[in-house]
Parts: C-alpha cells; sequence; structure tokens
C-alpha cells in the first residue's frame, strides 16, 4: 500500500474553491423511516445537488482547479460524472468530452448532452473506457479528469460530509455509497479532519462488493464483472482510494466497514424512500439506506448520516416496476 495521495486539508480547501458554484444541499429527516430503522437517520440530499448527483461536487473543483485547459476536458462516465464535468465546463467556457459505456441510462447520456458534451461510446468495459478516453486524450489533447481517482475530484466529494456535519451536528456513523470511491475516500478525509469519532460505514452491491474484499484482504482487487442494477457503483475501486480507505482510522481505532447489499433489498429501499420521505433517488443511492436497514442491531438507536448520492432516476423504468 503506498501513502495516501491525498491529505485531510484537501477537502477544506476544495469547499472554499466550489462555493458559489454548488448548491448547498438540505439534510432530510423522516421520523417513519427512523422508527423502521431503529435509529435518527440524517439525510445528506444530494440528489437535490446540481445535475442530480454529488459528482457536481468533485467535477466543479476539477474543473476550477486546472490552470489553464483551453483544450478542455475529457473522462469516462455511465451518467452522472459526465453530467457534471460537462456542466463544470459548460460555466468554464472549455469543451467537455466523455466516453460513455454501452447500457448506460438512456436519461442520464441525455443530460450529458444537454450540458453541451460530445459522447464517444464504448464497450461495457472498464477497459474499452479507459482505452477510449486515452484516444480522446491523445487526439484533442484535453485534460483526463477520472470519475473518481483524480485526486481534485475525490476531495470535492468530501465536501459533502463536511456539509452534513456542519448541519446535523455529531454523528456516530456516516453511511455512503462505494463503486470506484471517489465519494467514500473523499468522505473519509473529511471525517478525518473534523469528525474522528465518527465511524464510516460503506455500502457496495452484493454483485459488486471488490471494496468489501479488497478492504478484507488488504489487497485491492482488480478484475471483477459487476451485476448490480445500481449502474452507478459498478467501477472497480481506484488505487489511490483504496490506499485512503486502508489507511482511514476513527478516533476509537475502528476501520472502515463495508455492508454488501442484495439487489432486491436495494430496491426496496428505493422504494420505501418514495413512499415514505417522498423523494425518488436512484440504487446506487438507496443502497445506503438499506445497508442500514440491513444491520438493525448495528445501528440501533445510533445517530446515523447518510449521503443520498444522486436522483438521476428514469420514470420509465422504475426498478419496481419491472
Amino acid at each position: 500500500m503506498s501513502a495516501p495521495v491525498l491529505q485531510p486539508d484537501a477537502v477544506l480547501a476544495a469547499s472554499a474553491r466550489i462555493a458559489g458554484l454548488i448548491q448547498v444541499t438540505p439534510v432530510l429527516r423522516s421520523r417513519s423511516t427512523d422508527a423502521l430503522a431503529g435509529c435518527s437517520l440524517h439525510f445528506k440530499a444530494e440528489h437535490l445537488q446540481r445535475t442530480g448527483a454529488f459528482k457536481f461536487r468533485g467535477a466543479s473543483n476539477a474543473v476550477a482547479a486546472l490552470a489553464d485547459a483551453p483544450r478542455g476536458v475529457v473522462t469516462h462516465s455511465s451518467g452522472n460524472h459526465g453530467a457534471a464535468l460537462a456542466l463544470a465546463a459548460h460555466l468554464r467556457r472549455i469543451p467537455c468530452h466523455v466516453v460513455v459505456p454501452q447500457g448506460a441510462v438512456a436519461t442520464k447520456l441525455a443530460a450529458i448532452a444537454a450540458y453541451g458534451a460530445v459522447l464517444h461510446h464504448c464497450a461495457a468495459t472498464l477497459a474499452a473506457r479507459e482505452a477510449m478516453c486515452e484516444q480522446v486524450r491523445a487526439a484533442t489533447g484535453a485534460s483526463v479528469v477520472h470519475p473518481y481517482t483524480h485526486p481534485d475530484v475525490i476531495a470535492g466529494q468530501g465536501t459533502a460530509a463536511l456539509e452534513l456535519l456542519q448541519a446535523a451536528g455529531p454523528l456516530d456513523d456516516l453511511v455512503v455509497p462505494v463503486g470506484g470511491g471517489g465519494l467514500a475516500a473523499g468522505t473519509a478525509l473529511a471525517l478525518q479532519a473534523h469528525a474522528p469519532a465518527t465511524r464510516l460505514v460503506l455500502a457496495e452491491p452484493a454483485g459488486a462488493d471488490d471494496a468489501l474484499r479488497s478492504l478484507a484482504s488488504g489487497v485491492r482487487v482488480e478484475a471483477l464483472t459487476p451485476d448490480t442494477v445500481c449502474d452507478g457503483l459498478r467501477g472497480l475501486l481506484g488505487a489511490p482510494n483504496f490506499d485512503i480507505l486502508s489507511a482511514y482510522r476513527s478516533a476509537d481505532g475502528a476501520a472502515v466497514e463495508v455492508v454488501a447489499v442484495d439487489d432486491a433489498a436495494t430496491v426496496a429501499a428505493q422504494r420505501l424512500f418514495a413512499v415514505r420521505a417522498k423523494q425518488f433517488v436512484e440504487p446506487s443511492s438507496a443502497i445506503a439506506l438499506a445497508a442500514v436497514l440491513a444491520e438493525p442491531a448495528r445501528f440501533a438507536g445510533r445517530r446515523v448520516g447518510i449521503v443520498l448520492s444522486g436522483g438521476n432516476v428514469d420514470p420509465d423504468h422504475l426498478p419496481w416496476c419491472a
């Protein structure tokens, strides 16, 4: 394991850099959901963020931090990061290219295009996405803004946890989804600096549990074929993200916990949140609530923060109606 790529103060710097660009999202409460979960839940509503996901935080920070980028930016994304980077680039008036895999959610692709990005299609594998991204970079000279390993992206994502802590006060646990690990690693940095007593819990699809395996073994899983309805969590945990999460410890010495969640439980949590809180979030977001509901003894009586990572739901393809 190499030294972590970032220090905790990078999140505070990101917060200052993106002030005025991002939406300071509310913290939502639901008494009926608290009663079901047996704990006090504080939901950071990043599904109400610009572009409909927390991803705009990291994209804004990365684009704002570029000293000079006349040739624009390029990334690969299944949707939310692509839309976020497209808007961030549009606001800075620079070109944006987004490599998108086959099978991506149509509404997310439409959002990327609507913000003015050029779409480049490829096969639905991480290798194909990264290869196409490199081809576009070589052809255009654009700066690569990786969706979850770029240092400025990681730091920007951590600002959601920073705002949640400021609004909700001390938390016993903070639960976030994990795919590539940008949000997870950024949250770890934020907790390390501003809430060392809070334990970090990651919610991961059982059909894409490379973070669980990686952190349990101490060796990052580098090959896994994801099988999950959570389209935003199909990326493998990045190397710098793994390093940050492996090094993290709360004040009482607790390491990062990972809860693997079946898709059926995630979809049930998504539907539950729509019914109880009147909020539509993506499966990739609802998985954090599903993780809490799956471990009632673990969270009983505790103050628990949950980052609702995104709300870009296709209304024509709700998973519980399939």
